[in-house]
C-alpha cells in the first residue's frame, strides 16, 4: 500500500447531530495527519447526484429553472435529481430527464465522475450525455416549479462566463461536452 494511499486520520468517535431522508451530518473526535487532536464534521448525502446534458444535432441542449431556497436566489441548471443507493444511476438519469424536461434519449454516455466539496462532504456523482432525442410532456415532482429552457449549447457557456449558471454539477458536465466539443470527440450536425 502506497504512503498515499494509507489513511493518516485517526477516528475515535462518530456522533450523529441530525439526519433526515437525504443527508446525514456527523460530529467525529479525531486525531489529525500531525498527530494532533481534533473534530471533523461530515455531511453524507444518502443518494449519488445525477445530471444529465441532453444535447440535439442541432446543437441546442435544455436547462430547468427553479428557485433554490439553500441560496435565497433562482438557478438554470442542467437536468439533476438524485439516485437512491442501489439503484441503476442511468436508470435514474433516464427517469429524472424525462420527469424535468419530457425528453427521452435513445444515446447515453457517461460524462465524468465526481465528487462535490470533498473537505467537509462525501457527496459523488455522475452526469451523462443524453442524445438521439425525443419529446413529450415533463411530470414534475410535486416539490418542484420548473421553468425548462432550450437554448444553443454555446449559450450555456456563455452563461457560465457571465456567472449565470453557478450550480457546480452544471458547470462541470457544460465544459466537458465542450471539451469533448472542441477536441473533437463529439462532433454535431451544426459545429458549435
Amino acid at each position: 500500500m502506497s504512503e498515499q494511499s494509507q489513511n493518516p486520520w485517526l477516528t475515535h468517535s462518530i456522533d450523529t447531530v441530525y439526519e433526515n431522508p437525504w443527508l446525514q451530518v456527523t460530529h467525529r473526535e479525531v486525531t489529525n495527519p500531525n498527530g494532533g487532536a481534533g473534530i471533523y464534521g461530515v455531511v453524507h448525502f444518502k443518494n449519488l447526484a445525477i445530471g444529465i446534458v441532453p444535447i440535439d444535432e442541432a446543437g441546442n441542449t435544455w436547462l430547468v429553472g427553479q428557485y433554490r431556497y439553500t441560496l435565497n436566489q433562482y438557478s438554470w441548471e442542467i437536468p439533476e435529481g438524485g439516485c437512491p443507493k442501489g439503484t441503476d444511476p442511468l436508470d435514474t438519469a433516464k427517469r429524472e430527464l424525462k420527469e424535468e424536461t419530457g425528453i427521452e434519449a435513445r444515446h447515453w454516455q457517461e460524462l465524468l465522475f465526481f465528487h462535490t466539496s470533498n473537505s467537509v462532504t462525501d457527496e459523488a456523482g455522475t452526469a451523462y450525455l443524453a442524445r438521439g432525442l425525443s419529446f413529450g410532456q415533463a411530470e414534475p415532482e410535486d416539490t418542484e416549479k420548473l421553468r425548462v429552457r432550450k437554448l444553443p449549447f454555446s449559450e450555456t457557456i456563455a452563461m457560465i462566463d457571465r456567472g449565470e449558471i453557478t450550480d457546480a454539477l452544471s458547470i462541470m458536465a457544460l465544459q466537458k461536452v465542450q471539451l469533448w466539443l472542441l477536441s473533437g470527440k463529439l462532433k454535431l450536425q451544426q459545429q458549435l
